[in-house]
């Protein structure tokens, strides 16, 4: 922008003479018009943090997740004492006993288990309910990872197709310009051609000469539209190709936040490069002891330890308290006086089961121990591919920030080679091709500076999903 203004100046010196304002230069007018044009444009608009927001209270993948580990949370709760058993007898007919006439029996029974069993299944259930909730966390992670690429995925295509579109106007007025200059050439030769009708041989053969050269510098006039035609139809199809892309983004976004897919999505200001200022090493640390995943095989490992535990308590004899209760009716002329005792029976009870059979609780042993082992192979497989993702995540954040270093000097330099070009341009001592290409430089960099941008802000999402740090910021 300083650069502009400064070439502004230094021309309006150039032509100021004795007081007297020269018309400047359309063509140097028209440059230096687009090239203020194509500082920036801001939009205010909505927050990441407000589509995040509304993604946690509406996806449906989310609210399943986290009513399976709702579900799996009740189960802390189930363990306990088997319910009572109760046992009721009647006789169809009394039965006449020594004690008297018999009419029903009946019984109540305890079943306690081996004593820490209920503590170990609670213990087991509690560890599988962690599991369950990190695993939420993954999916809460996945789908936020899924939104934040996706949204500067939005705002990658949104800058390029804003440069797109300058860029398209900058070439229709060049081409607008081309067309005058060429129909300016071709009128030229032919006022030349139809006057002076009788000169000599000599003034003949110079017009033909000049006649010659008019006509070469209209078609080189004509090549230049030609050439300003096909850049147009190049970027009128790439910006179509955009506002494809930018379509089905748009989709995916609010499919992925769960809202209609018309409905429209608000943009940030222009992101700007982020800073990461967490160390390489310290955030793989942080990954290894944060990341979800890591978390819910650490709490499936011991969720089979303490299942291993519950089939060897399982494996011990269960104890039975209880009472039996039986009444009696004293028999008829019986001789005997119970006016002072009763004649029911009441019998407490013990009963002790008697595991003999060790195939099967072996086997419980067995597969919790290798469900165990399995757990604990997944964790270090897990722990390996997240330092596998963790580098090509920070070797994306490096080249991409090498390559913003790059293409913001690439600007810079190129932005001097415009300005020095416009200046000879509108002094015709350059052609317009040279503008033209040194313009195209500028485009593909800006472009080139957005993806580079893009992708910095996507390593760091993903860095935020394996290590569930917040390391954007601006």
């Amino acid at each position: 922008m300083n650069q502009i203004i400064e070439i502004m100046k230094n021309w309006t010196k150039k032509n100021l003479d004795f007081g007297v304002w020269r018309i400047p230069n359309p063509k140097l007018i028209l440059l230096l018009t687009i090239l203020l044009a194509v500082v920036g444009n801001k939009t205010m608009a909505q927050s990441l943090d407000d589509y995040l927001t509304h993604a946690t209270e509406n996806s449906p993948l989310l609210k399943a997740s986290y009513s399976q580990y709702l579900a799996s949370k009740e189960r802390i709760d189930q363990p306990g004492l088997p319910d009572p058993e109760l046992q009721v007898g009647v006789f169809l007919q009394p039965m006449e006993r020594y004690m008297g006439t018999q009419l029903a029996d009946y019984r109540l029974m305890q079943s306690f288990p081996w004593f820490g069993t209920i503590k170990a299944q609670k213990s087991e259930a509690d560890f599988s309910s962690q599991a369950q909730y990190q695993l939420f966390m993954e999916v809460r992670n996945e789908l936020f990872f899924q939104i934040k690429y996706t949204w500067f995925d939005l705002h990658r295509i949104q800058g390029e197709i804003d440069i797109t579109k300058e860029i398209l106007t900058y070439f229709h007025k060049l081409e607008e310009l081309a067309l005058t200059d060429f129909k300016a050439s071709t009128g030229s030769r032919s006022s030349q051609t139809n006057q002076n009708p009788s000169n000599s041989n000599e003034e003949i053969t110079q017009g033909k000469m000049s006649e010659n050269n008019s006509s070469s510098g209209g078609t080189n006039g004509m090549a230049e539209v030609i050439q300003i035609r096909l850049e147009i139809k190049e970027l009128e199809n790439q910006l179509a190709l955009l506002t494809s892309n930018q379509n089905s983004l748009i989709i995916k976004f609010n499919q992925l936040i769960n809202r209609d897919i018309q409905d429209k999505i608000e943009l940030n200001e222009k992101l700007l490069p982020p800073i990461l200022e967490l160390d390489k090493y310290s955030l793989l640390d942080s990954i290894k002891e944060k990341n979800p995943m890591i978390s819910k095989y650490e709490n499936d490992a011991l969720a089979y330890e303490q299942r291993a535990k519950i089939a060897r308590l399982e494996g011990n004899p269960k104890i039975g308290l209880g009472i039996n209760y039986s009444p009696f009716l004293p028999r008829e002329n019986d001789g005997i006086d119970h006016s002072d005792h009763s004649m029911d029976m009441l019998m407490p009870m013990v009963t002790l089961s008697l595991p003999i059979f060790r195939n099967k609780t072996e086997g419980k042993i067995n597969e919790a121990k290798y469900l165990q082992e399995v757990a604990t192979q997944n964790q270090l497989q897990t722990e390996n591919l997240l330092a596998i993702q963790w580098a090509e995540a920070f070797q994306n954040w490096e080249d991409a920030t090498r390559s913003l270093e790059l293409y913001d000097q690439q600007i810079e330099l190129v932005q001097q080679q415009i300005n020095l070009l416009t200046t000879s341009f509108s002094n015709g001592s350059v052609p317009f091709s040279s503008v033209l290409k040194s313009q195209l430089k500028i485009l593909n960099y800006q472009i080139k500076r957005i993806e580079a941008i893009t992708l910095q802000y996507q390593s760091l999402s993903l860095l935020e999903k394996l290590s569930g740090i917040n390391l954007i910021s601006t």
